[in-house]
């Protein structure tokens, strides 16, 4: 006898599996039109008496000891659990108990990617698979209890403790120890040796329906530099991430890692090393390569699917982010999302440190892919508000680099990104000196290089303004400028201060201080769900002043009174739902939605597209 699993979406009693339902496994084949992230629940193969074993072991639609009674006897569970019905609570509750015995955050990111899913089964050619072969690939994953709402649903529920260890600044050691820790293949991978096949490769990728890629190539992974294959951690995170944070459903989401070798010597020496053993392609080399992912993206899932570009070095990703962005949806999220945090983070601290954005003065300690990014965003702000040419704009911003504040008369030597900061002034060769010359109201660190906002830098700022400004944004917290420990205590309590890693409460003469944490996940999830449900075609720089102005507004009273320039990510799915808003409505403005018409309560209609982690029942 043949059972058909059924999971059913909440008010429906049957959902077919007929080849229209599976042929393309796309959410606008299977529902008859394209909803930007609803959940597509089908099940895609037909089995015997495997069929309740493969239930179980499929991370999509496993409930582990929440399968009823009634489903354990539809889907032949009978047997092949203990008795115990229990609900998904009581299985987030005892996971989390779990989770928190783990003294060590690396055992806890390890413990939390034991549950989430490896691939997706399936959703493809479904009438042609045969059991023996999902079986095999299952088997093949790994037999740990895989739990992929669970998963999600211990993420959104438990945010603020879990978002450290799923991303930064966990993920970043994950990354260094990825070819240790490796145990089931997450992603795709495409190396040196897939080209000419990458559109093949695309193609072995089991989901058709994809709408957000987080690719990178390692060369850049947080502060860390050069991991190679072992960046793979990074892309994983972030989709995590949409999907926790935003609601971009998990099936469409697809991470990618481009390996074209790694100038890491200890990595290539690893006998573990997962990635090319060889030196980084460059060049004609690399660029031929990545332009044949991009036309392979684009022909396979269409222009619709957003490409996110995640830890390039400086030197690739300003020129993919120029050359693709005009022919494809792409989003630099080291340049785009950082810029769009960190903006609405200034704004909102415009409350406490008064005047508006123009009246102040900015100064940078470094002049990579965030601080370039961050401050032509910064500038195209000032310009909006002031009609102002950006030129002008730009003059209220000052960067420093590796070799001292950028000037007009270094302008020969400099990268094409950085040409635009550089301004009439002598030559300054430290951070403190430009501190001292300068009088920036606002600080940002964006270099990659812990400890350089010393205690001087800090005494200095706060000597020239009641209340300083200082963002030090580096990654992970080995990583950051200062601490926040550090800035408040430096800067007599006087500092509001946010990093890039998060920090705990800091007591000091009395008071404690909270300092907020300027983190790209306040951004991109939503931004990203703004982009699928409009159906955005392109991205332009007023969706991401829409995203920032969305997130300043999420700031309330309340935080304020704590010196808090976010909002706590407790709330992030509602600020998820309000900058998916924000960058739908820009994006229809702009002429750059394809899903039409326009809802008409934009906000009700993210929220009413989120992926939901809560289990589904079975006929």
């Amino acid at each position: 006898m043949e059972n058909t699993l059924k999971p059913l979406r909440d008010g429906e009693s049957v959902l077919d599996l007929s080849p229209r339902s599976c042929v393309g496994g796309g959410v606008e084949d299977v529902y008859g039109e394209d909803r930007a992230t609803e959940d597509q629940l089908v099940t895609p193969w037909t089995f015997s008496v495997a069929s309740g074993y493969s239930l179980m072991r499929d991370p999509q639609y496993n409930k582990g000891l929440a399968f009823t009674e009634k489903e354990r006897d539809a889907h032949y569970l009978r047997g092949l659990l203990p008795p115990v019905v229990s609900s998904q609570q009581l299985q987030e509750k005892k996971l989390m108990h779990n989770i928190r015995q783990y003294e060590v955050p690396l055992q806890k990111y390890m413990a939390m990617m034991d549950l989430q899913a490896c691939i997706h089964p399936p959703t493809h050619h479904c009438y042609m698979i045969l059991a023996t072969s999902y079986l095999s690939m299952m088997l093949f994953c790994g037999q740990q209890e895989r739990n992929e709402r669970l998963f999600y649903k211990l993420l959104i529920d438990n945010v603020e403790e879990l978002l450290p260890i799923v991303y930064t600044p966990v993920v970043g050691e994950a990354c260094q120890k990825y070819g240790s820790i490796f145990k089931r293949p997450q992603g795709l991978y495409i190396s040196l040796k897939e080209k000419g096949k990458i559109l093949e490769v695309l193609k072995n990728w089991p989901e058709r329906s994809i709408q957000v890629i987080v690719v990178t190539d390692g060369e850049r992974i947080l502060g860390l530099g050069d991991l190679g294959c072992q960046g793979m951690g990074i892309p994983v995170g972030k989709l995590a991430l949409y999907s926790a944070l935003g609601g971009v459903r998990p099936s469409a989401c697809l991470p990618i890692t481009i390996d074209v070798g790694t100038n890491n010597e200890k990595l290539l020496n690893d006998e573990f090393y997962i990635g090319l053993r060889q030196k980084r392609a460059t060049g004609k080399e690399y660029y031929d390569l990545l332009h044949e992912f991009m036309s392979a993206v684009k022909q396979n899932y269409g222009e619709k699917v957003l490409v996110q570009f995640e830890d390039f070095a400086n030197h690739n990703a300003f020129e993919l982010l120029a050359k693709y962005g005009t022919t494809h949806l792409v989003f630099n999220d080291d340049i785009q999302g950082t810029a769009s945090v960190v903006l609405a983070g200034v704004v909102a601290a415009l409350k406490l440190i008064g005047g508006t954005l123009p009246e102040h003065t900015f100064l940078f300690l470094g002049a990579g892919e965030a601080g370039t990014g961050i401050a032509e965003l910064i500038a195209l702000e000032m310009s909006k508000q002031t009609k102002a040419p950006i030129e002008e704009s730009r003059k209220k911003i000052w960067l420093v680099d590796s070799k001292g504040l950028i000037v007009s008369s270094r302008v020969n030597s400099l990268q094409h990104f950085k040409k635009p900061w550089a301004h009439e002034h002598e030559p300054v060769s430290t951070l403190i000196e430009a501190v001292k010359v300068i009088k920036p109201t606002v600080l940002i660190g964006s270099s990659g290089v812990g400890k350089t906002f010393t205690k001087e830098v800090v005494e200095a700022m706060t000597a020239n303004n009641k209340i300083p400004l200082i963002l030090a944004l580096s990654n992970p917290t080995s990583q950051s400028e200062c601490t926040a420990e550090e800035a408040y205590q430096w800067s007599e309590g006087r500092a509001i201060f946010a990093s890039g890693s998060p920090f705990d409460p800091v007591e000091y003469k009395g008071k404690v201080y909270y300092s907020g944490q300027a983190n790209n996940a306040y951004i991109f999830p939503g931004f990203g769900l703004g982009l699928v449900m409009s159906g955005a075609i392109r991205v332009h720089d007023d969706m991401l002043l829409a995203a920032s102005e969305a997130l300043a507004k999420q700031v309330t009273e309340e935080n304020y009174k704590k010196g808090l320039t976010y909002p706590p990510f407790s709330d992030i799915r509602k600020i998820s739902a309000n900058i998916a808003a924000n960058v739908a409505a820009k994006a229809y403005e702009l002429g750059l939605a394809t899903h039409l018409p326009r809802p008409q309560d934009l906000v009700k209609y993210a929220e009413s597209c989120m992926y939901s982690p809560l289990y589904r029942n079975y006929r």
